[in-house]
């Protein structure tokens, strides 16, 4: 814990703009006196204070409610002040302003992005995964992310990863007892069905590994673009898929000179589609920088929908599509205008699909598709939100099992080895909670988070 740790903490607690109801929180080591100091009066613990906000002068700067929370039994583990008044960005700063007069003998500070969260962490009231999921819960853009988040938060996921460290470490007691005592005679995966029990704890590990990359994509989401020649319908579908027109259509090929980025949920699960610039060869200087931007955002994309025109499927952006993508991202090649065929496509290969942006058929085959490449199960819901560190940890975790499980096909003269795997992976699912952390993993995680949480 670094000494800037210690120090009493101050900041607006609810968003910027009016309200009704505006916090200011404090939270800090012995925080009686600075209350006593603000409020006029000790307060007592845990009941609701009316009364007037005054300045050094005894002038009121608002009134409304006072709460002070003793340690340990507070958010962040300290003594904790918070002061509800009306929600006037004027007011909450001189409020705010206030404090920080009052507290300047104690150290009181402006509290940094995430302090105080970070601060229920060092002090044991949440673990790390519990803390990351208080973000992802303000931040939570859908019904199912939000209980997902609330899931995190409660401690589901955390106890799910706890208890399955649990069983590593009952593992390596055993082989590292054996490993103590070389003398003893035994055949150790044998007796132990140390095989067996690895078996089980890599299954559960399996598991467990795909319920946290679904919670990880209703987190985080898919990055969808949209991508192919002028005048194929990509704005019109990116309208079809978001149910309005965010994006203007005419039979003007290029009319799309900049990327249109729009929000939609499908099961769920947040997709970010981009409609790009046409791709073609133009002396236009400002279609050009479009076209830039579109290869830009091939690039970085989760999910490609390579938009032809179902009359004419030009497949000579194919190859290039193809080597500016990211090798392990998809492309869906999808027949837009369908409608206007003969007859609607049938027998297509498995990476395409034939839709019609203006009538709206083929859509929902579409949407299913769409699901299928961010990995997500329809009617799958992860019991928690996730993120992609949790996902990795857990992938790292499962690497060193696999390891362990080729030790365990020899026999007891690589045990150590064996054992040496099963620390590297418990290590793995410590970081999920924070039991293995650095200070770098702690600034990076809680300075993504907002001012006065």
């Amino acid at each position: 814990m670094a000494a800037s740790d210690l120090d009493p903490i101050a900041a607006i607690a609810t968003a910027p703009g009016r309200g009704g109801i505006g916090v200011v929180r404090i939270s800090g080591q012995d925080l009686r006196a600075l209350a006593r100091t603000l409020l006029g009066r000790a307060p007592t613990p845990r009941h609701a204070h009316f009364l007037p906000f005054n300045d050094a002068q005894g002038a009121a700067i608002d009134e409304g409610i006072a709460l002070f929370f003793d340690a340990p039994r507070s958010y962040t583990g300290e003594d904790v002040l918070e002061l509800q008044g009306h929600g006037g960005p004027a007011v909450l700063r001189r409020l705010l302003a206030r404090c920080l007069e009052a507290g300047r003998e104690q150290g009181l500070r402006l509290a940094e992005p995430g302090e105080f969260t970070r601060r229920a962490f060092l002090n044991e009231r949440l673990d790390l995964a519990q803390a990351e999921a208080v973000a992802d819960l303000i931040e939570a853009s859908s019904e199912a992310a939000a209980r997902g988040a609330i899931a995190s938060l409660s401690g589901k996921f955390s106890g799910e990863i706890n208890a399955l460290a649990e069983r590593i470490i009952q593992l390596r007691l055993l082989v590292e007892a054996t490993l103590d005592f070389p003398e003893e005679e035994i055949d150790f995966l044998e007796k132990y069905q140390a095989r067996g029990t690895l078996a089980g704890i890599t299954a559960t590990l399996d598991t467990l590994l795909a319920q946290t990359r679904q919670g990880a994509i209703l987190r985080e989401g898919l990055h969808v673009v949209l991508a192919g020649r002028p005048n194929v319908g990509k704005s019109s579908l990116l309208n079809a898929l978001a149910g309005e027109d965010v994006a203007i259509v005419t039979d003007i090929a290029g009319t799309t000179r900049d990327k249109v980025v729009q929000q939609i949920h499908l099961d769920g699960v947040p997709l970010h589609i981009v409609d790009t610039a046409g791709l073609r060869e133009t002396a236009d200087t400002v279609e050009r920088l479009g076209i830039s931007r579109s290869w830009a955002e091939i690039e970085k994309a989760d999910v490609i929908l390579h938009l032809r025109d179902a009359r004419e499927p030009d497949v000579a952006l194919d190859a290039e599509i193809a080597a500016r993508r990211h090798p392990r991202t998809p492309v869906l090649a999808v027949l837009n205008k369908a409608d206007l065929l003969a007859e609607w496509p049938q027998d297509l290969p498995q990476d395409t699909l034939a839709v019609s942006a203006r009538n709206g058929q083929g859509l929902d085959a579409l949407r299913t598709t769409l699901l299928g490449l961010a990995g997500w199960t329809p009617g799958g819901e992860s019991p928690w939100l996730a993120r992609a560190r949790h996902v990795r940890a857990l992938e790292l975790a499962r690497e060193h099992l696999t390891v362990a499980e080729q030790h365990a096909a020899q026999d007891d003269r690589v045990l150590d080895l064996f054992a040496e795997e099963l620390r590297l992976a418990h290590e793995a699912l410590g970081e999920i909670t924070g039991q293995f952390s650095s200070d770098d993993m702690l600034g990076r995680i809680f300075s993504s988070f907002c001012i006065g949480k």
